[in-house]
This record gives structure tokens, sequence and C-alpha cells, in this order.
């Protein structure tokens, strides 16, 4: 009986040359007043992301974790993306008074890379709105340091235009 070893995994360093840490973020984002965004789909596995409630909606935030790096040691860009579409879809949503949506199309724009450890941001804004569609644009952000930008269009579901 042959048996299958697993492979071995390359230590994924930083562009610095540092390993990549297993050790926990010094930033804890329920401390600074942020909630967990409850999701036990896609989201869930990659996240968890977090929100916090700002006027009459949300901002949404993730923590950068291990599981997201690249071979380049950061933030994989898939990651990004994966949040600007949900933290601009939930903005567009709660601004479409909660009715069923759709991404049709959503561009990124990557920056500057995240680190292991950083916290990111999404500044979302509604464009334009009309009867079956709606204009979306965002920045992630670490602090004061865009990381990306994006664009998007979400079709508002069982609406003929």
């Amino acid at each position: 009986m042959l048996l299958m070893q697993p492979p071995v995994m390359p230590t994924i360093t930083q562009p610095t040359g540092q390993p990549i840490s297993e050790k926990p973020a010094a930033f804890d984002p329920m401390a600074a007043g942020w909630e967990p965004y409850p999701d036990d789909g896609f989201i869930g596995l990659v996240g968890p992301f977090w929100m916090r409630r700002s006027g009459e909606g949300y901002r949404y935030a993730f923590l950068a974790e291990r599981k997201h790096h690249n071979r380049r040691g950061v933030v994989q860009g898939g990651m990004l993306m994966t949040f600007a579409d949900r933290s601009m879809g939930m903005t567009c949503w709660y601004a479409n008074e909660r009715r069923p949506q759709a991404t049709v199309q959503l561009n990124v724009q990557f920056i500057d890379a995240v680190q292991i450890g950083e916290f990111v941001e999404a500044r979302c804004r509604v464009v334009r709105r009309t009867r079956a569609l709606v204009f979306m644009s965002g920045e992630l952000v670490v602090g004061d340091r865009v990381v990306a930008t994006a664009t998007g269009v979400w079709k508002t579901l069982g609406v003929n235009p």
C-alpha cells in the first residue's frame, strides 16, 4: 500500500523577505466598534468581513489574514475583488430599498499591495440609480492609503426597464 505524503508548502515571505506570521494581528475590529458580517456562504469562507453603522447604511472592512496571501506574500487580488463586490453590493442593496439585485459589471484597479495584518475598509457610494440599474463606485483603503478603486453596475431583479 502506497501512502501519499502531503506536499511540503514553501515558506511564503513578504516583499521584505520576512516570513508571513501565523500570529493574529494586533488590531481587533470588535474592540474598535466593528461587528462581524454574518454569512455562511462564500463570504464565510474568505471572511470574516466586518461592518459598522455609518449614517443610514454601513461601512465594510476585512482584516488581511495569512489565508488571503498570494505567492508574493501580499493579499491576493481576487480577495480584494470579492471584498469590493460584496461591499459595493451591500451599499447598493441598502440604497435600493433592499431589493434583490445582481452584479452585472465590476471593474477593479489595483493601486497598492495590501500586507497581511492590515485592515482594509471600503468607501462605497451610489453614483446613479435608474429603475433597473444602480451605478456604484468605491475605494478600498488601509488608513488613508488607497489600495484599490472600483466601479460597478448592479441590476435590480424583477424590474423591467
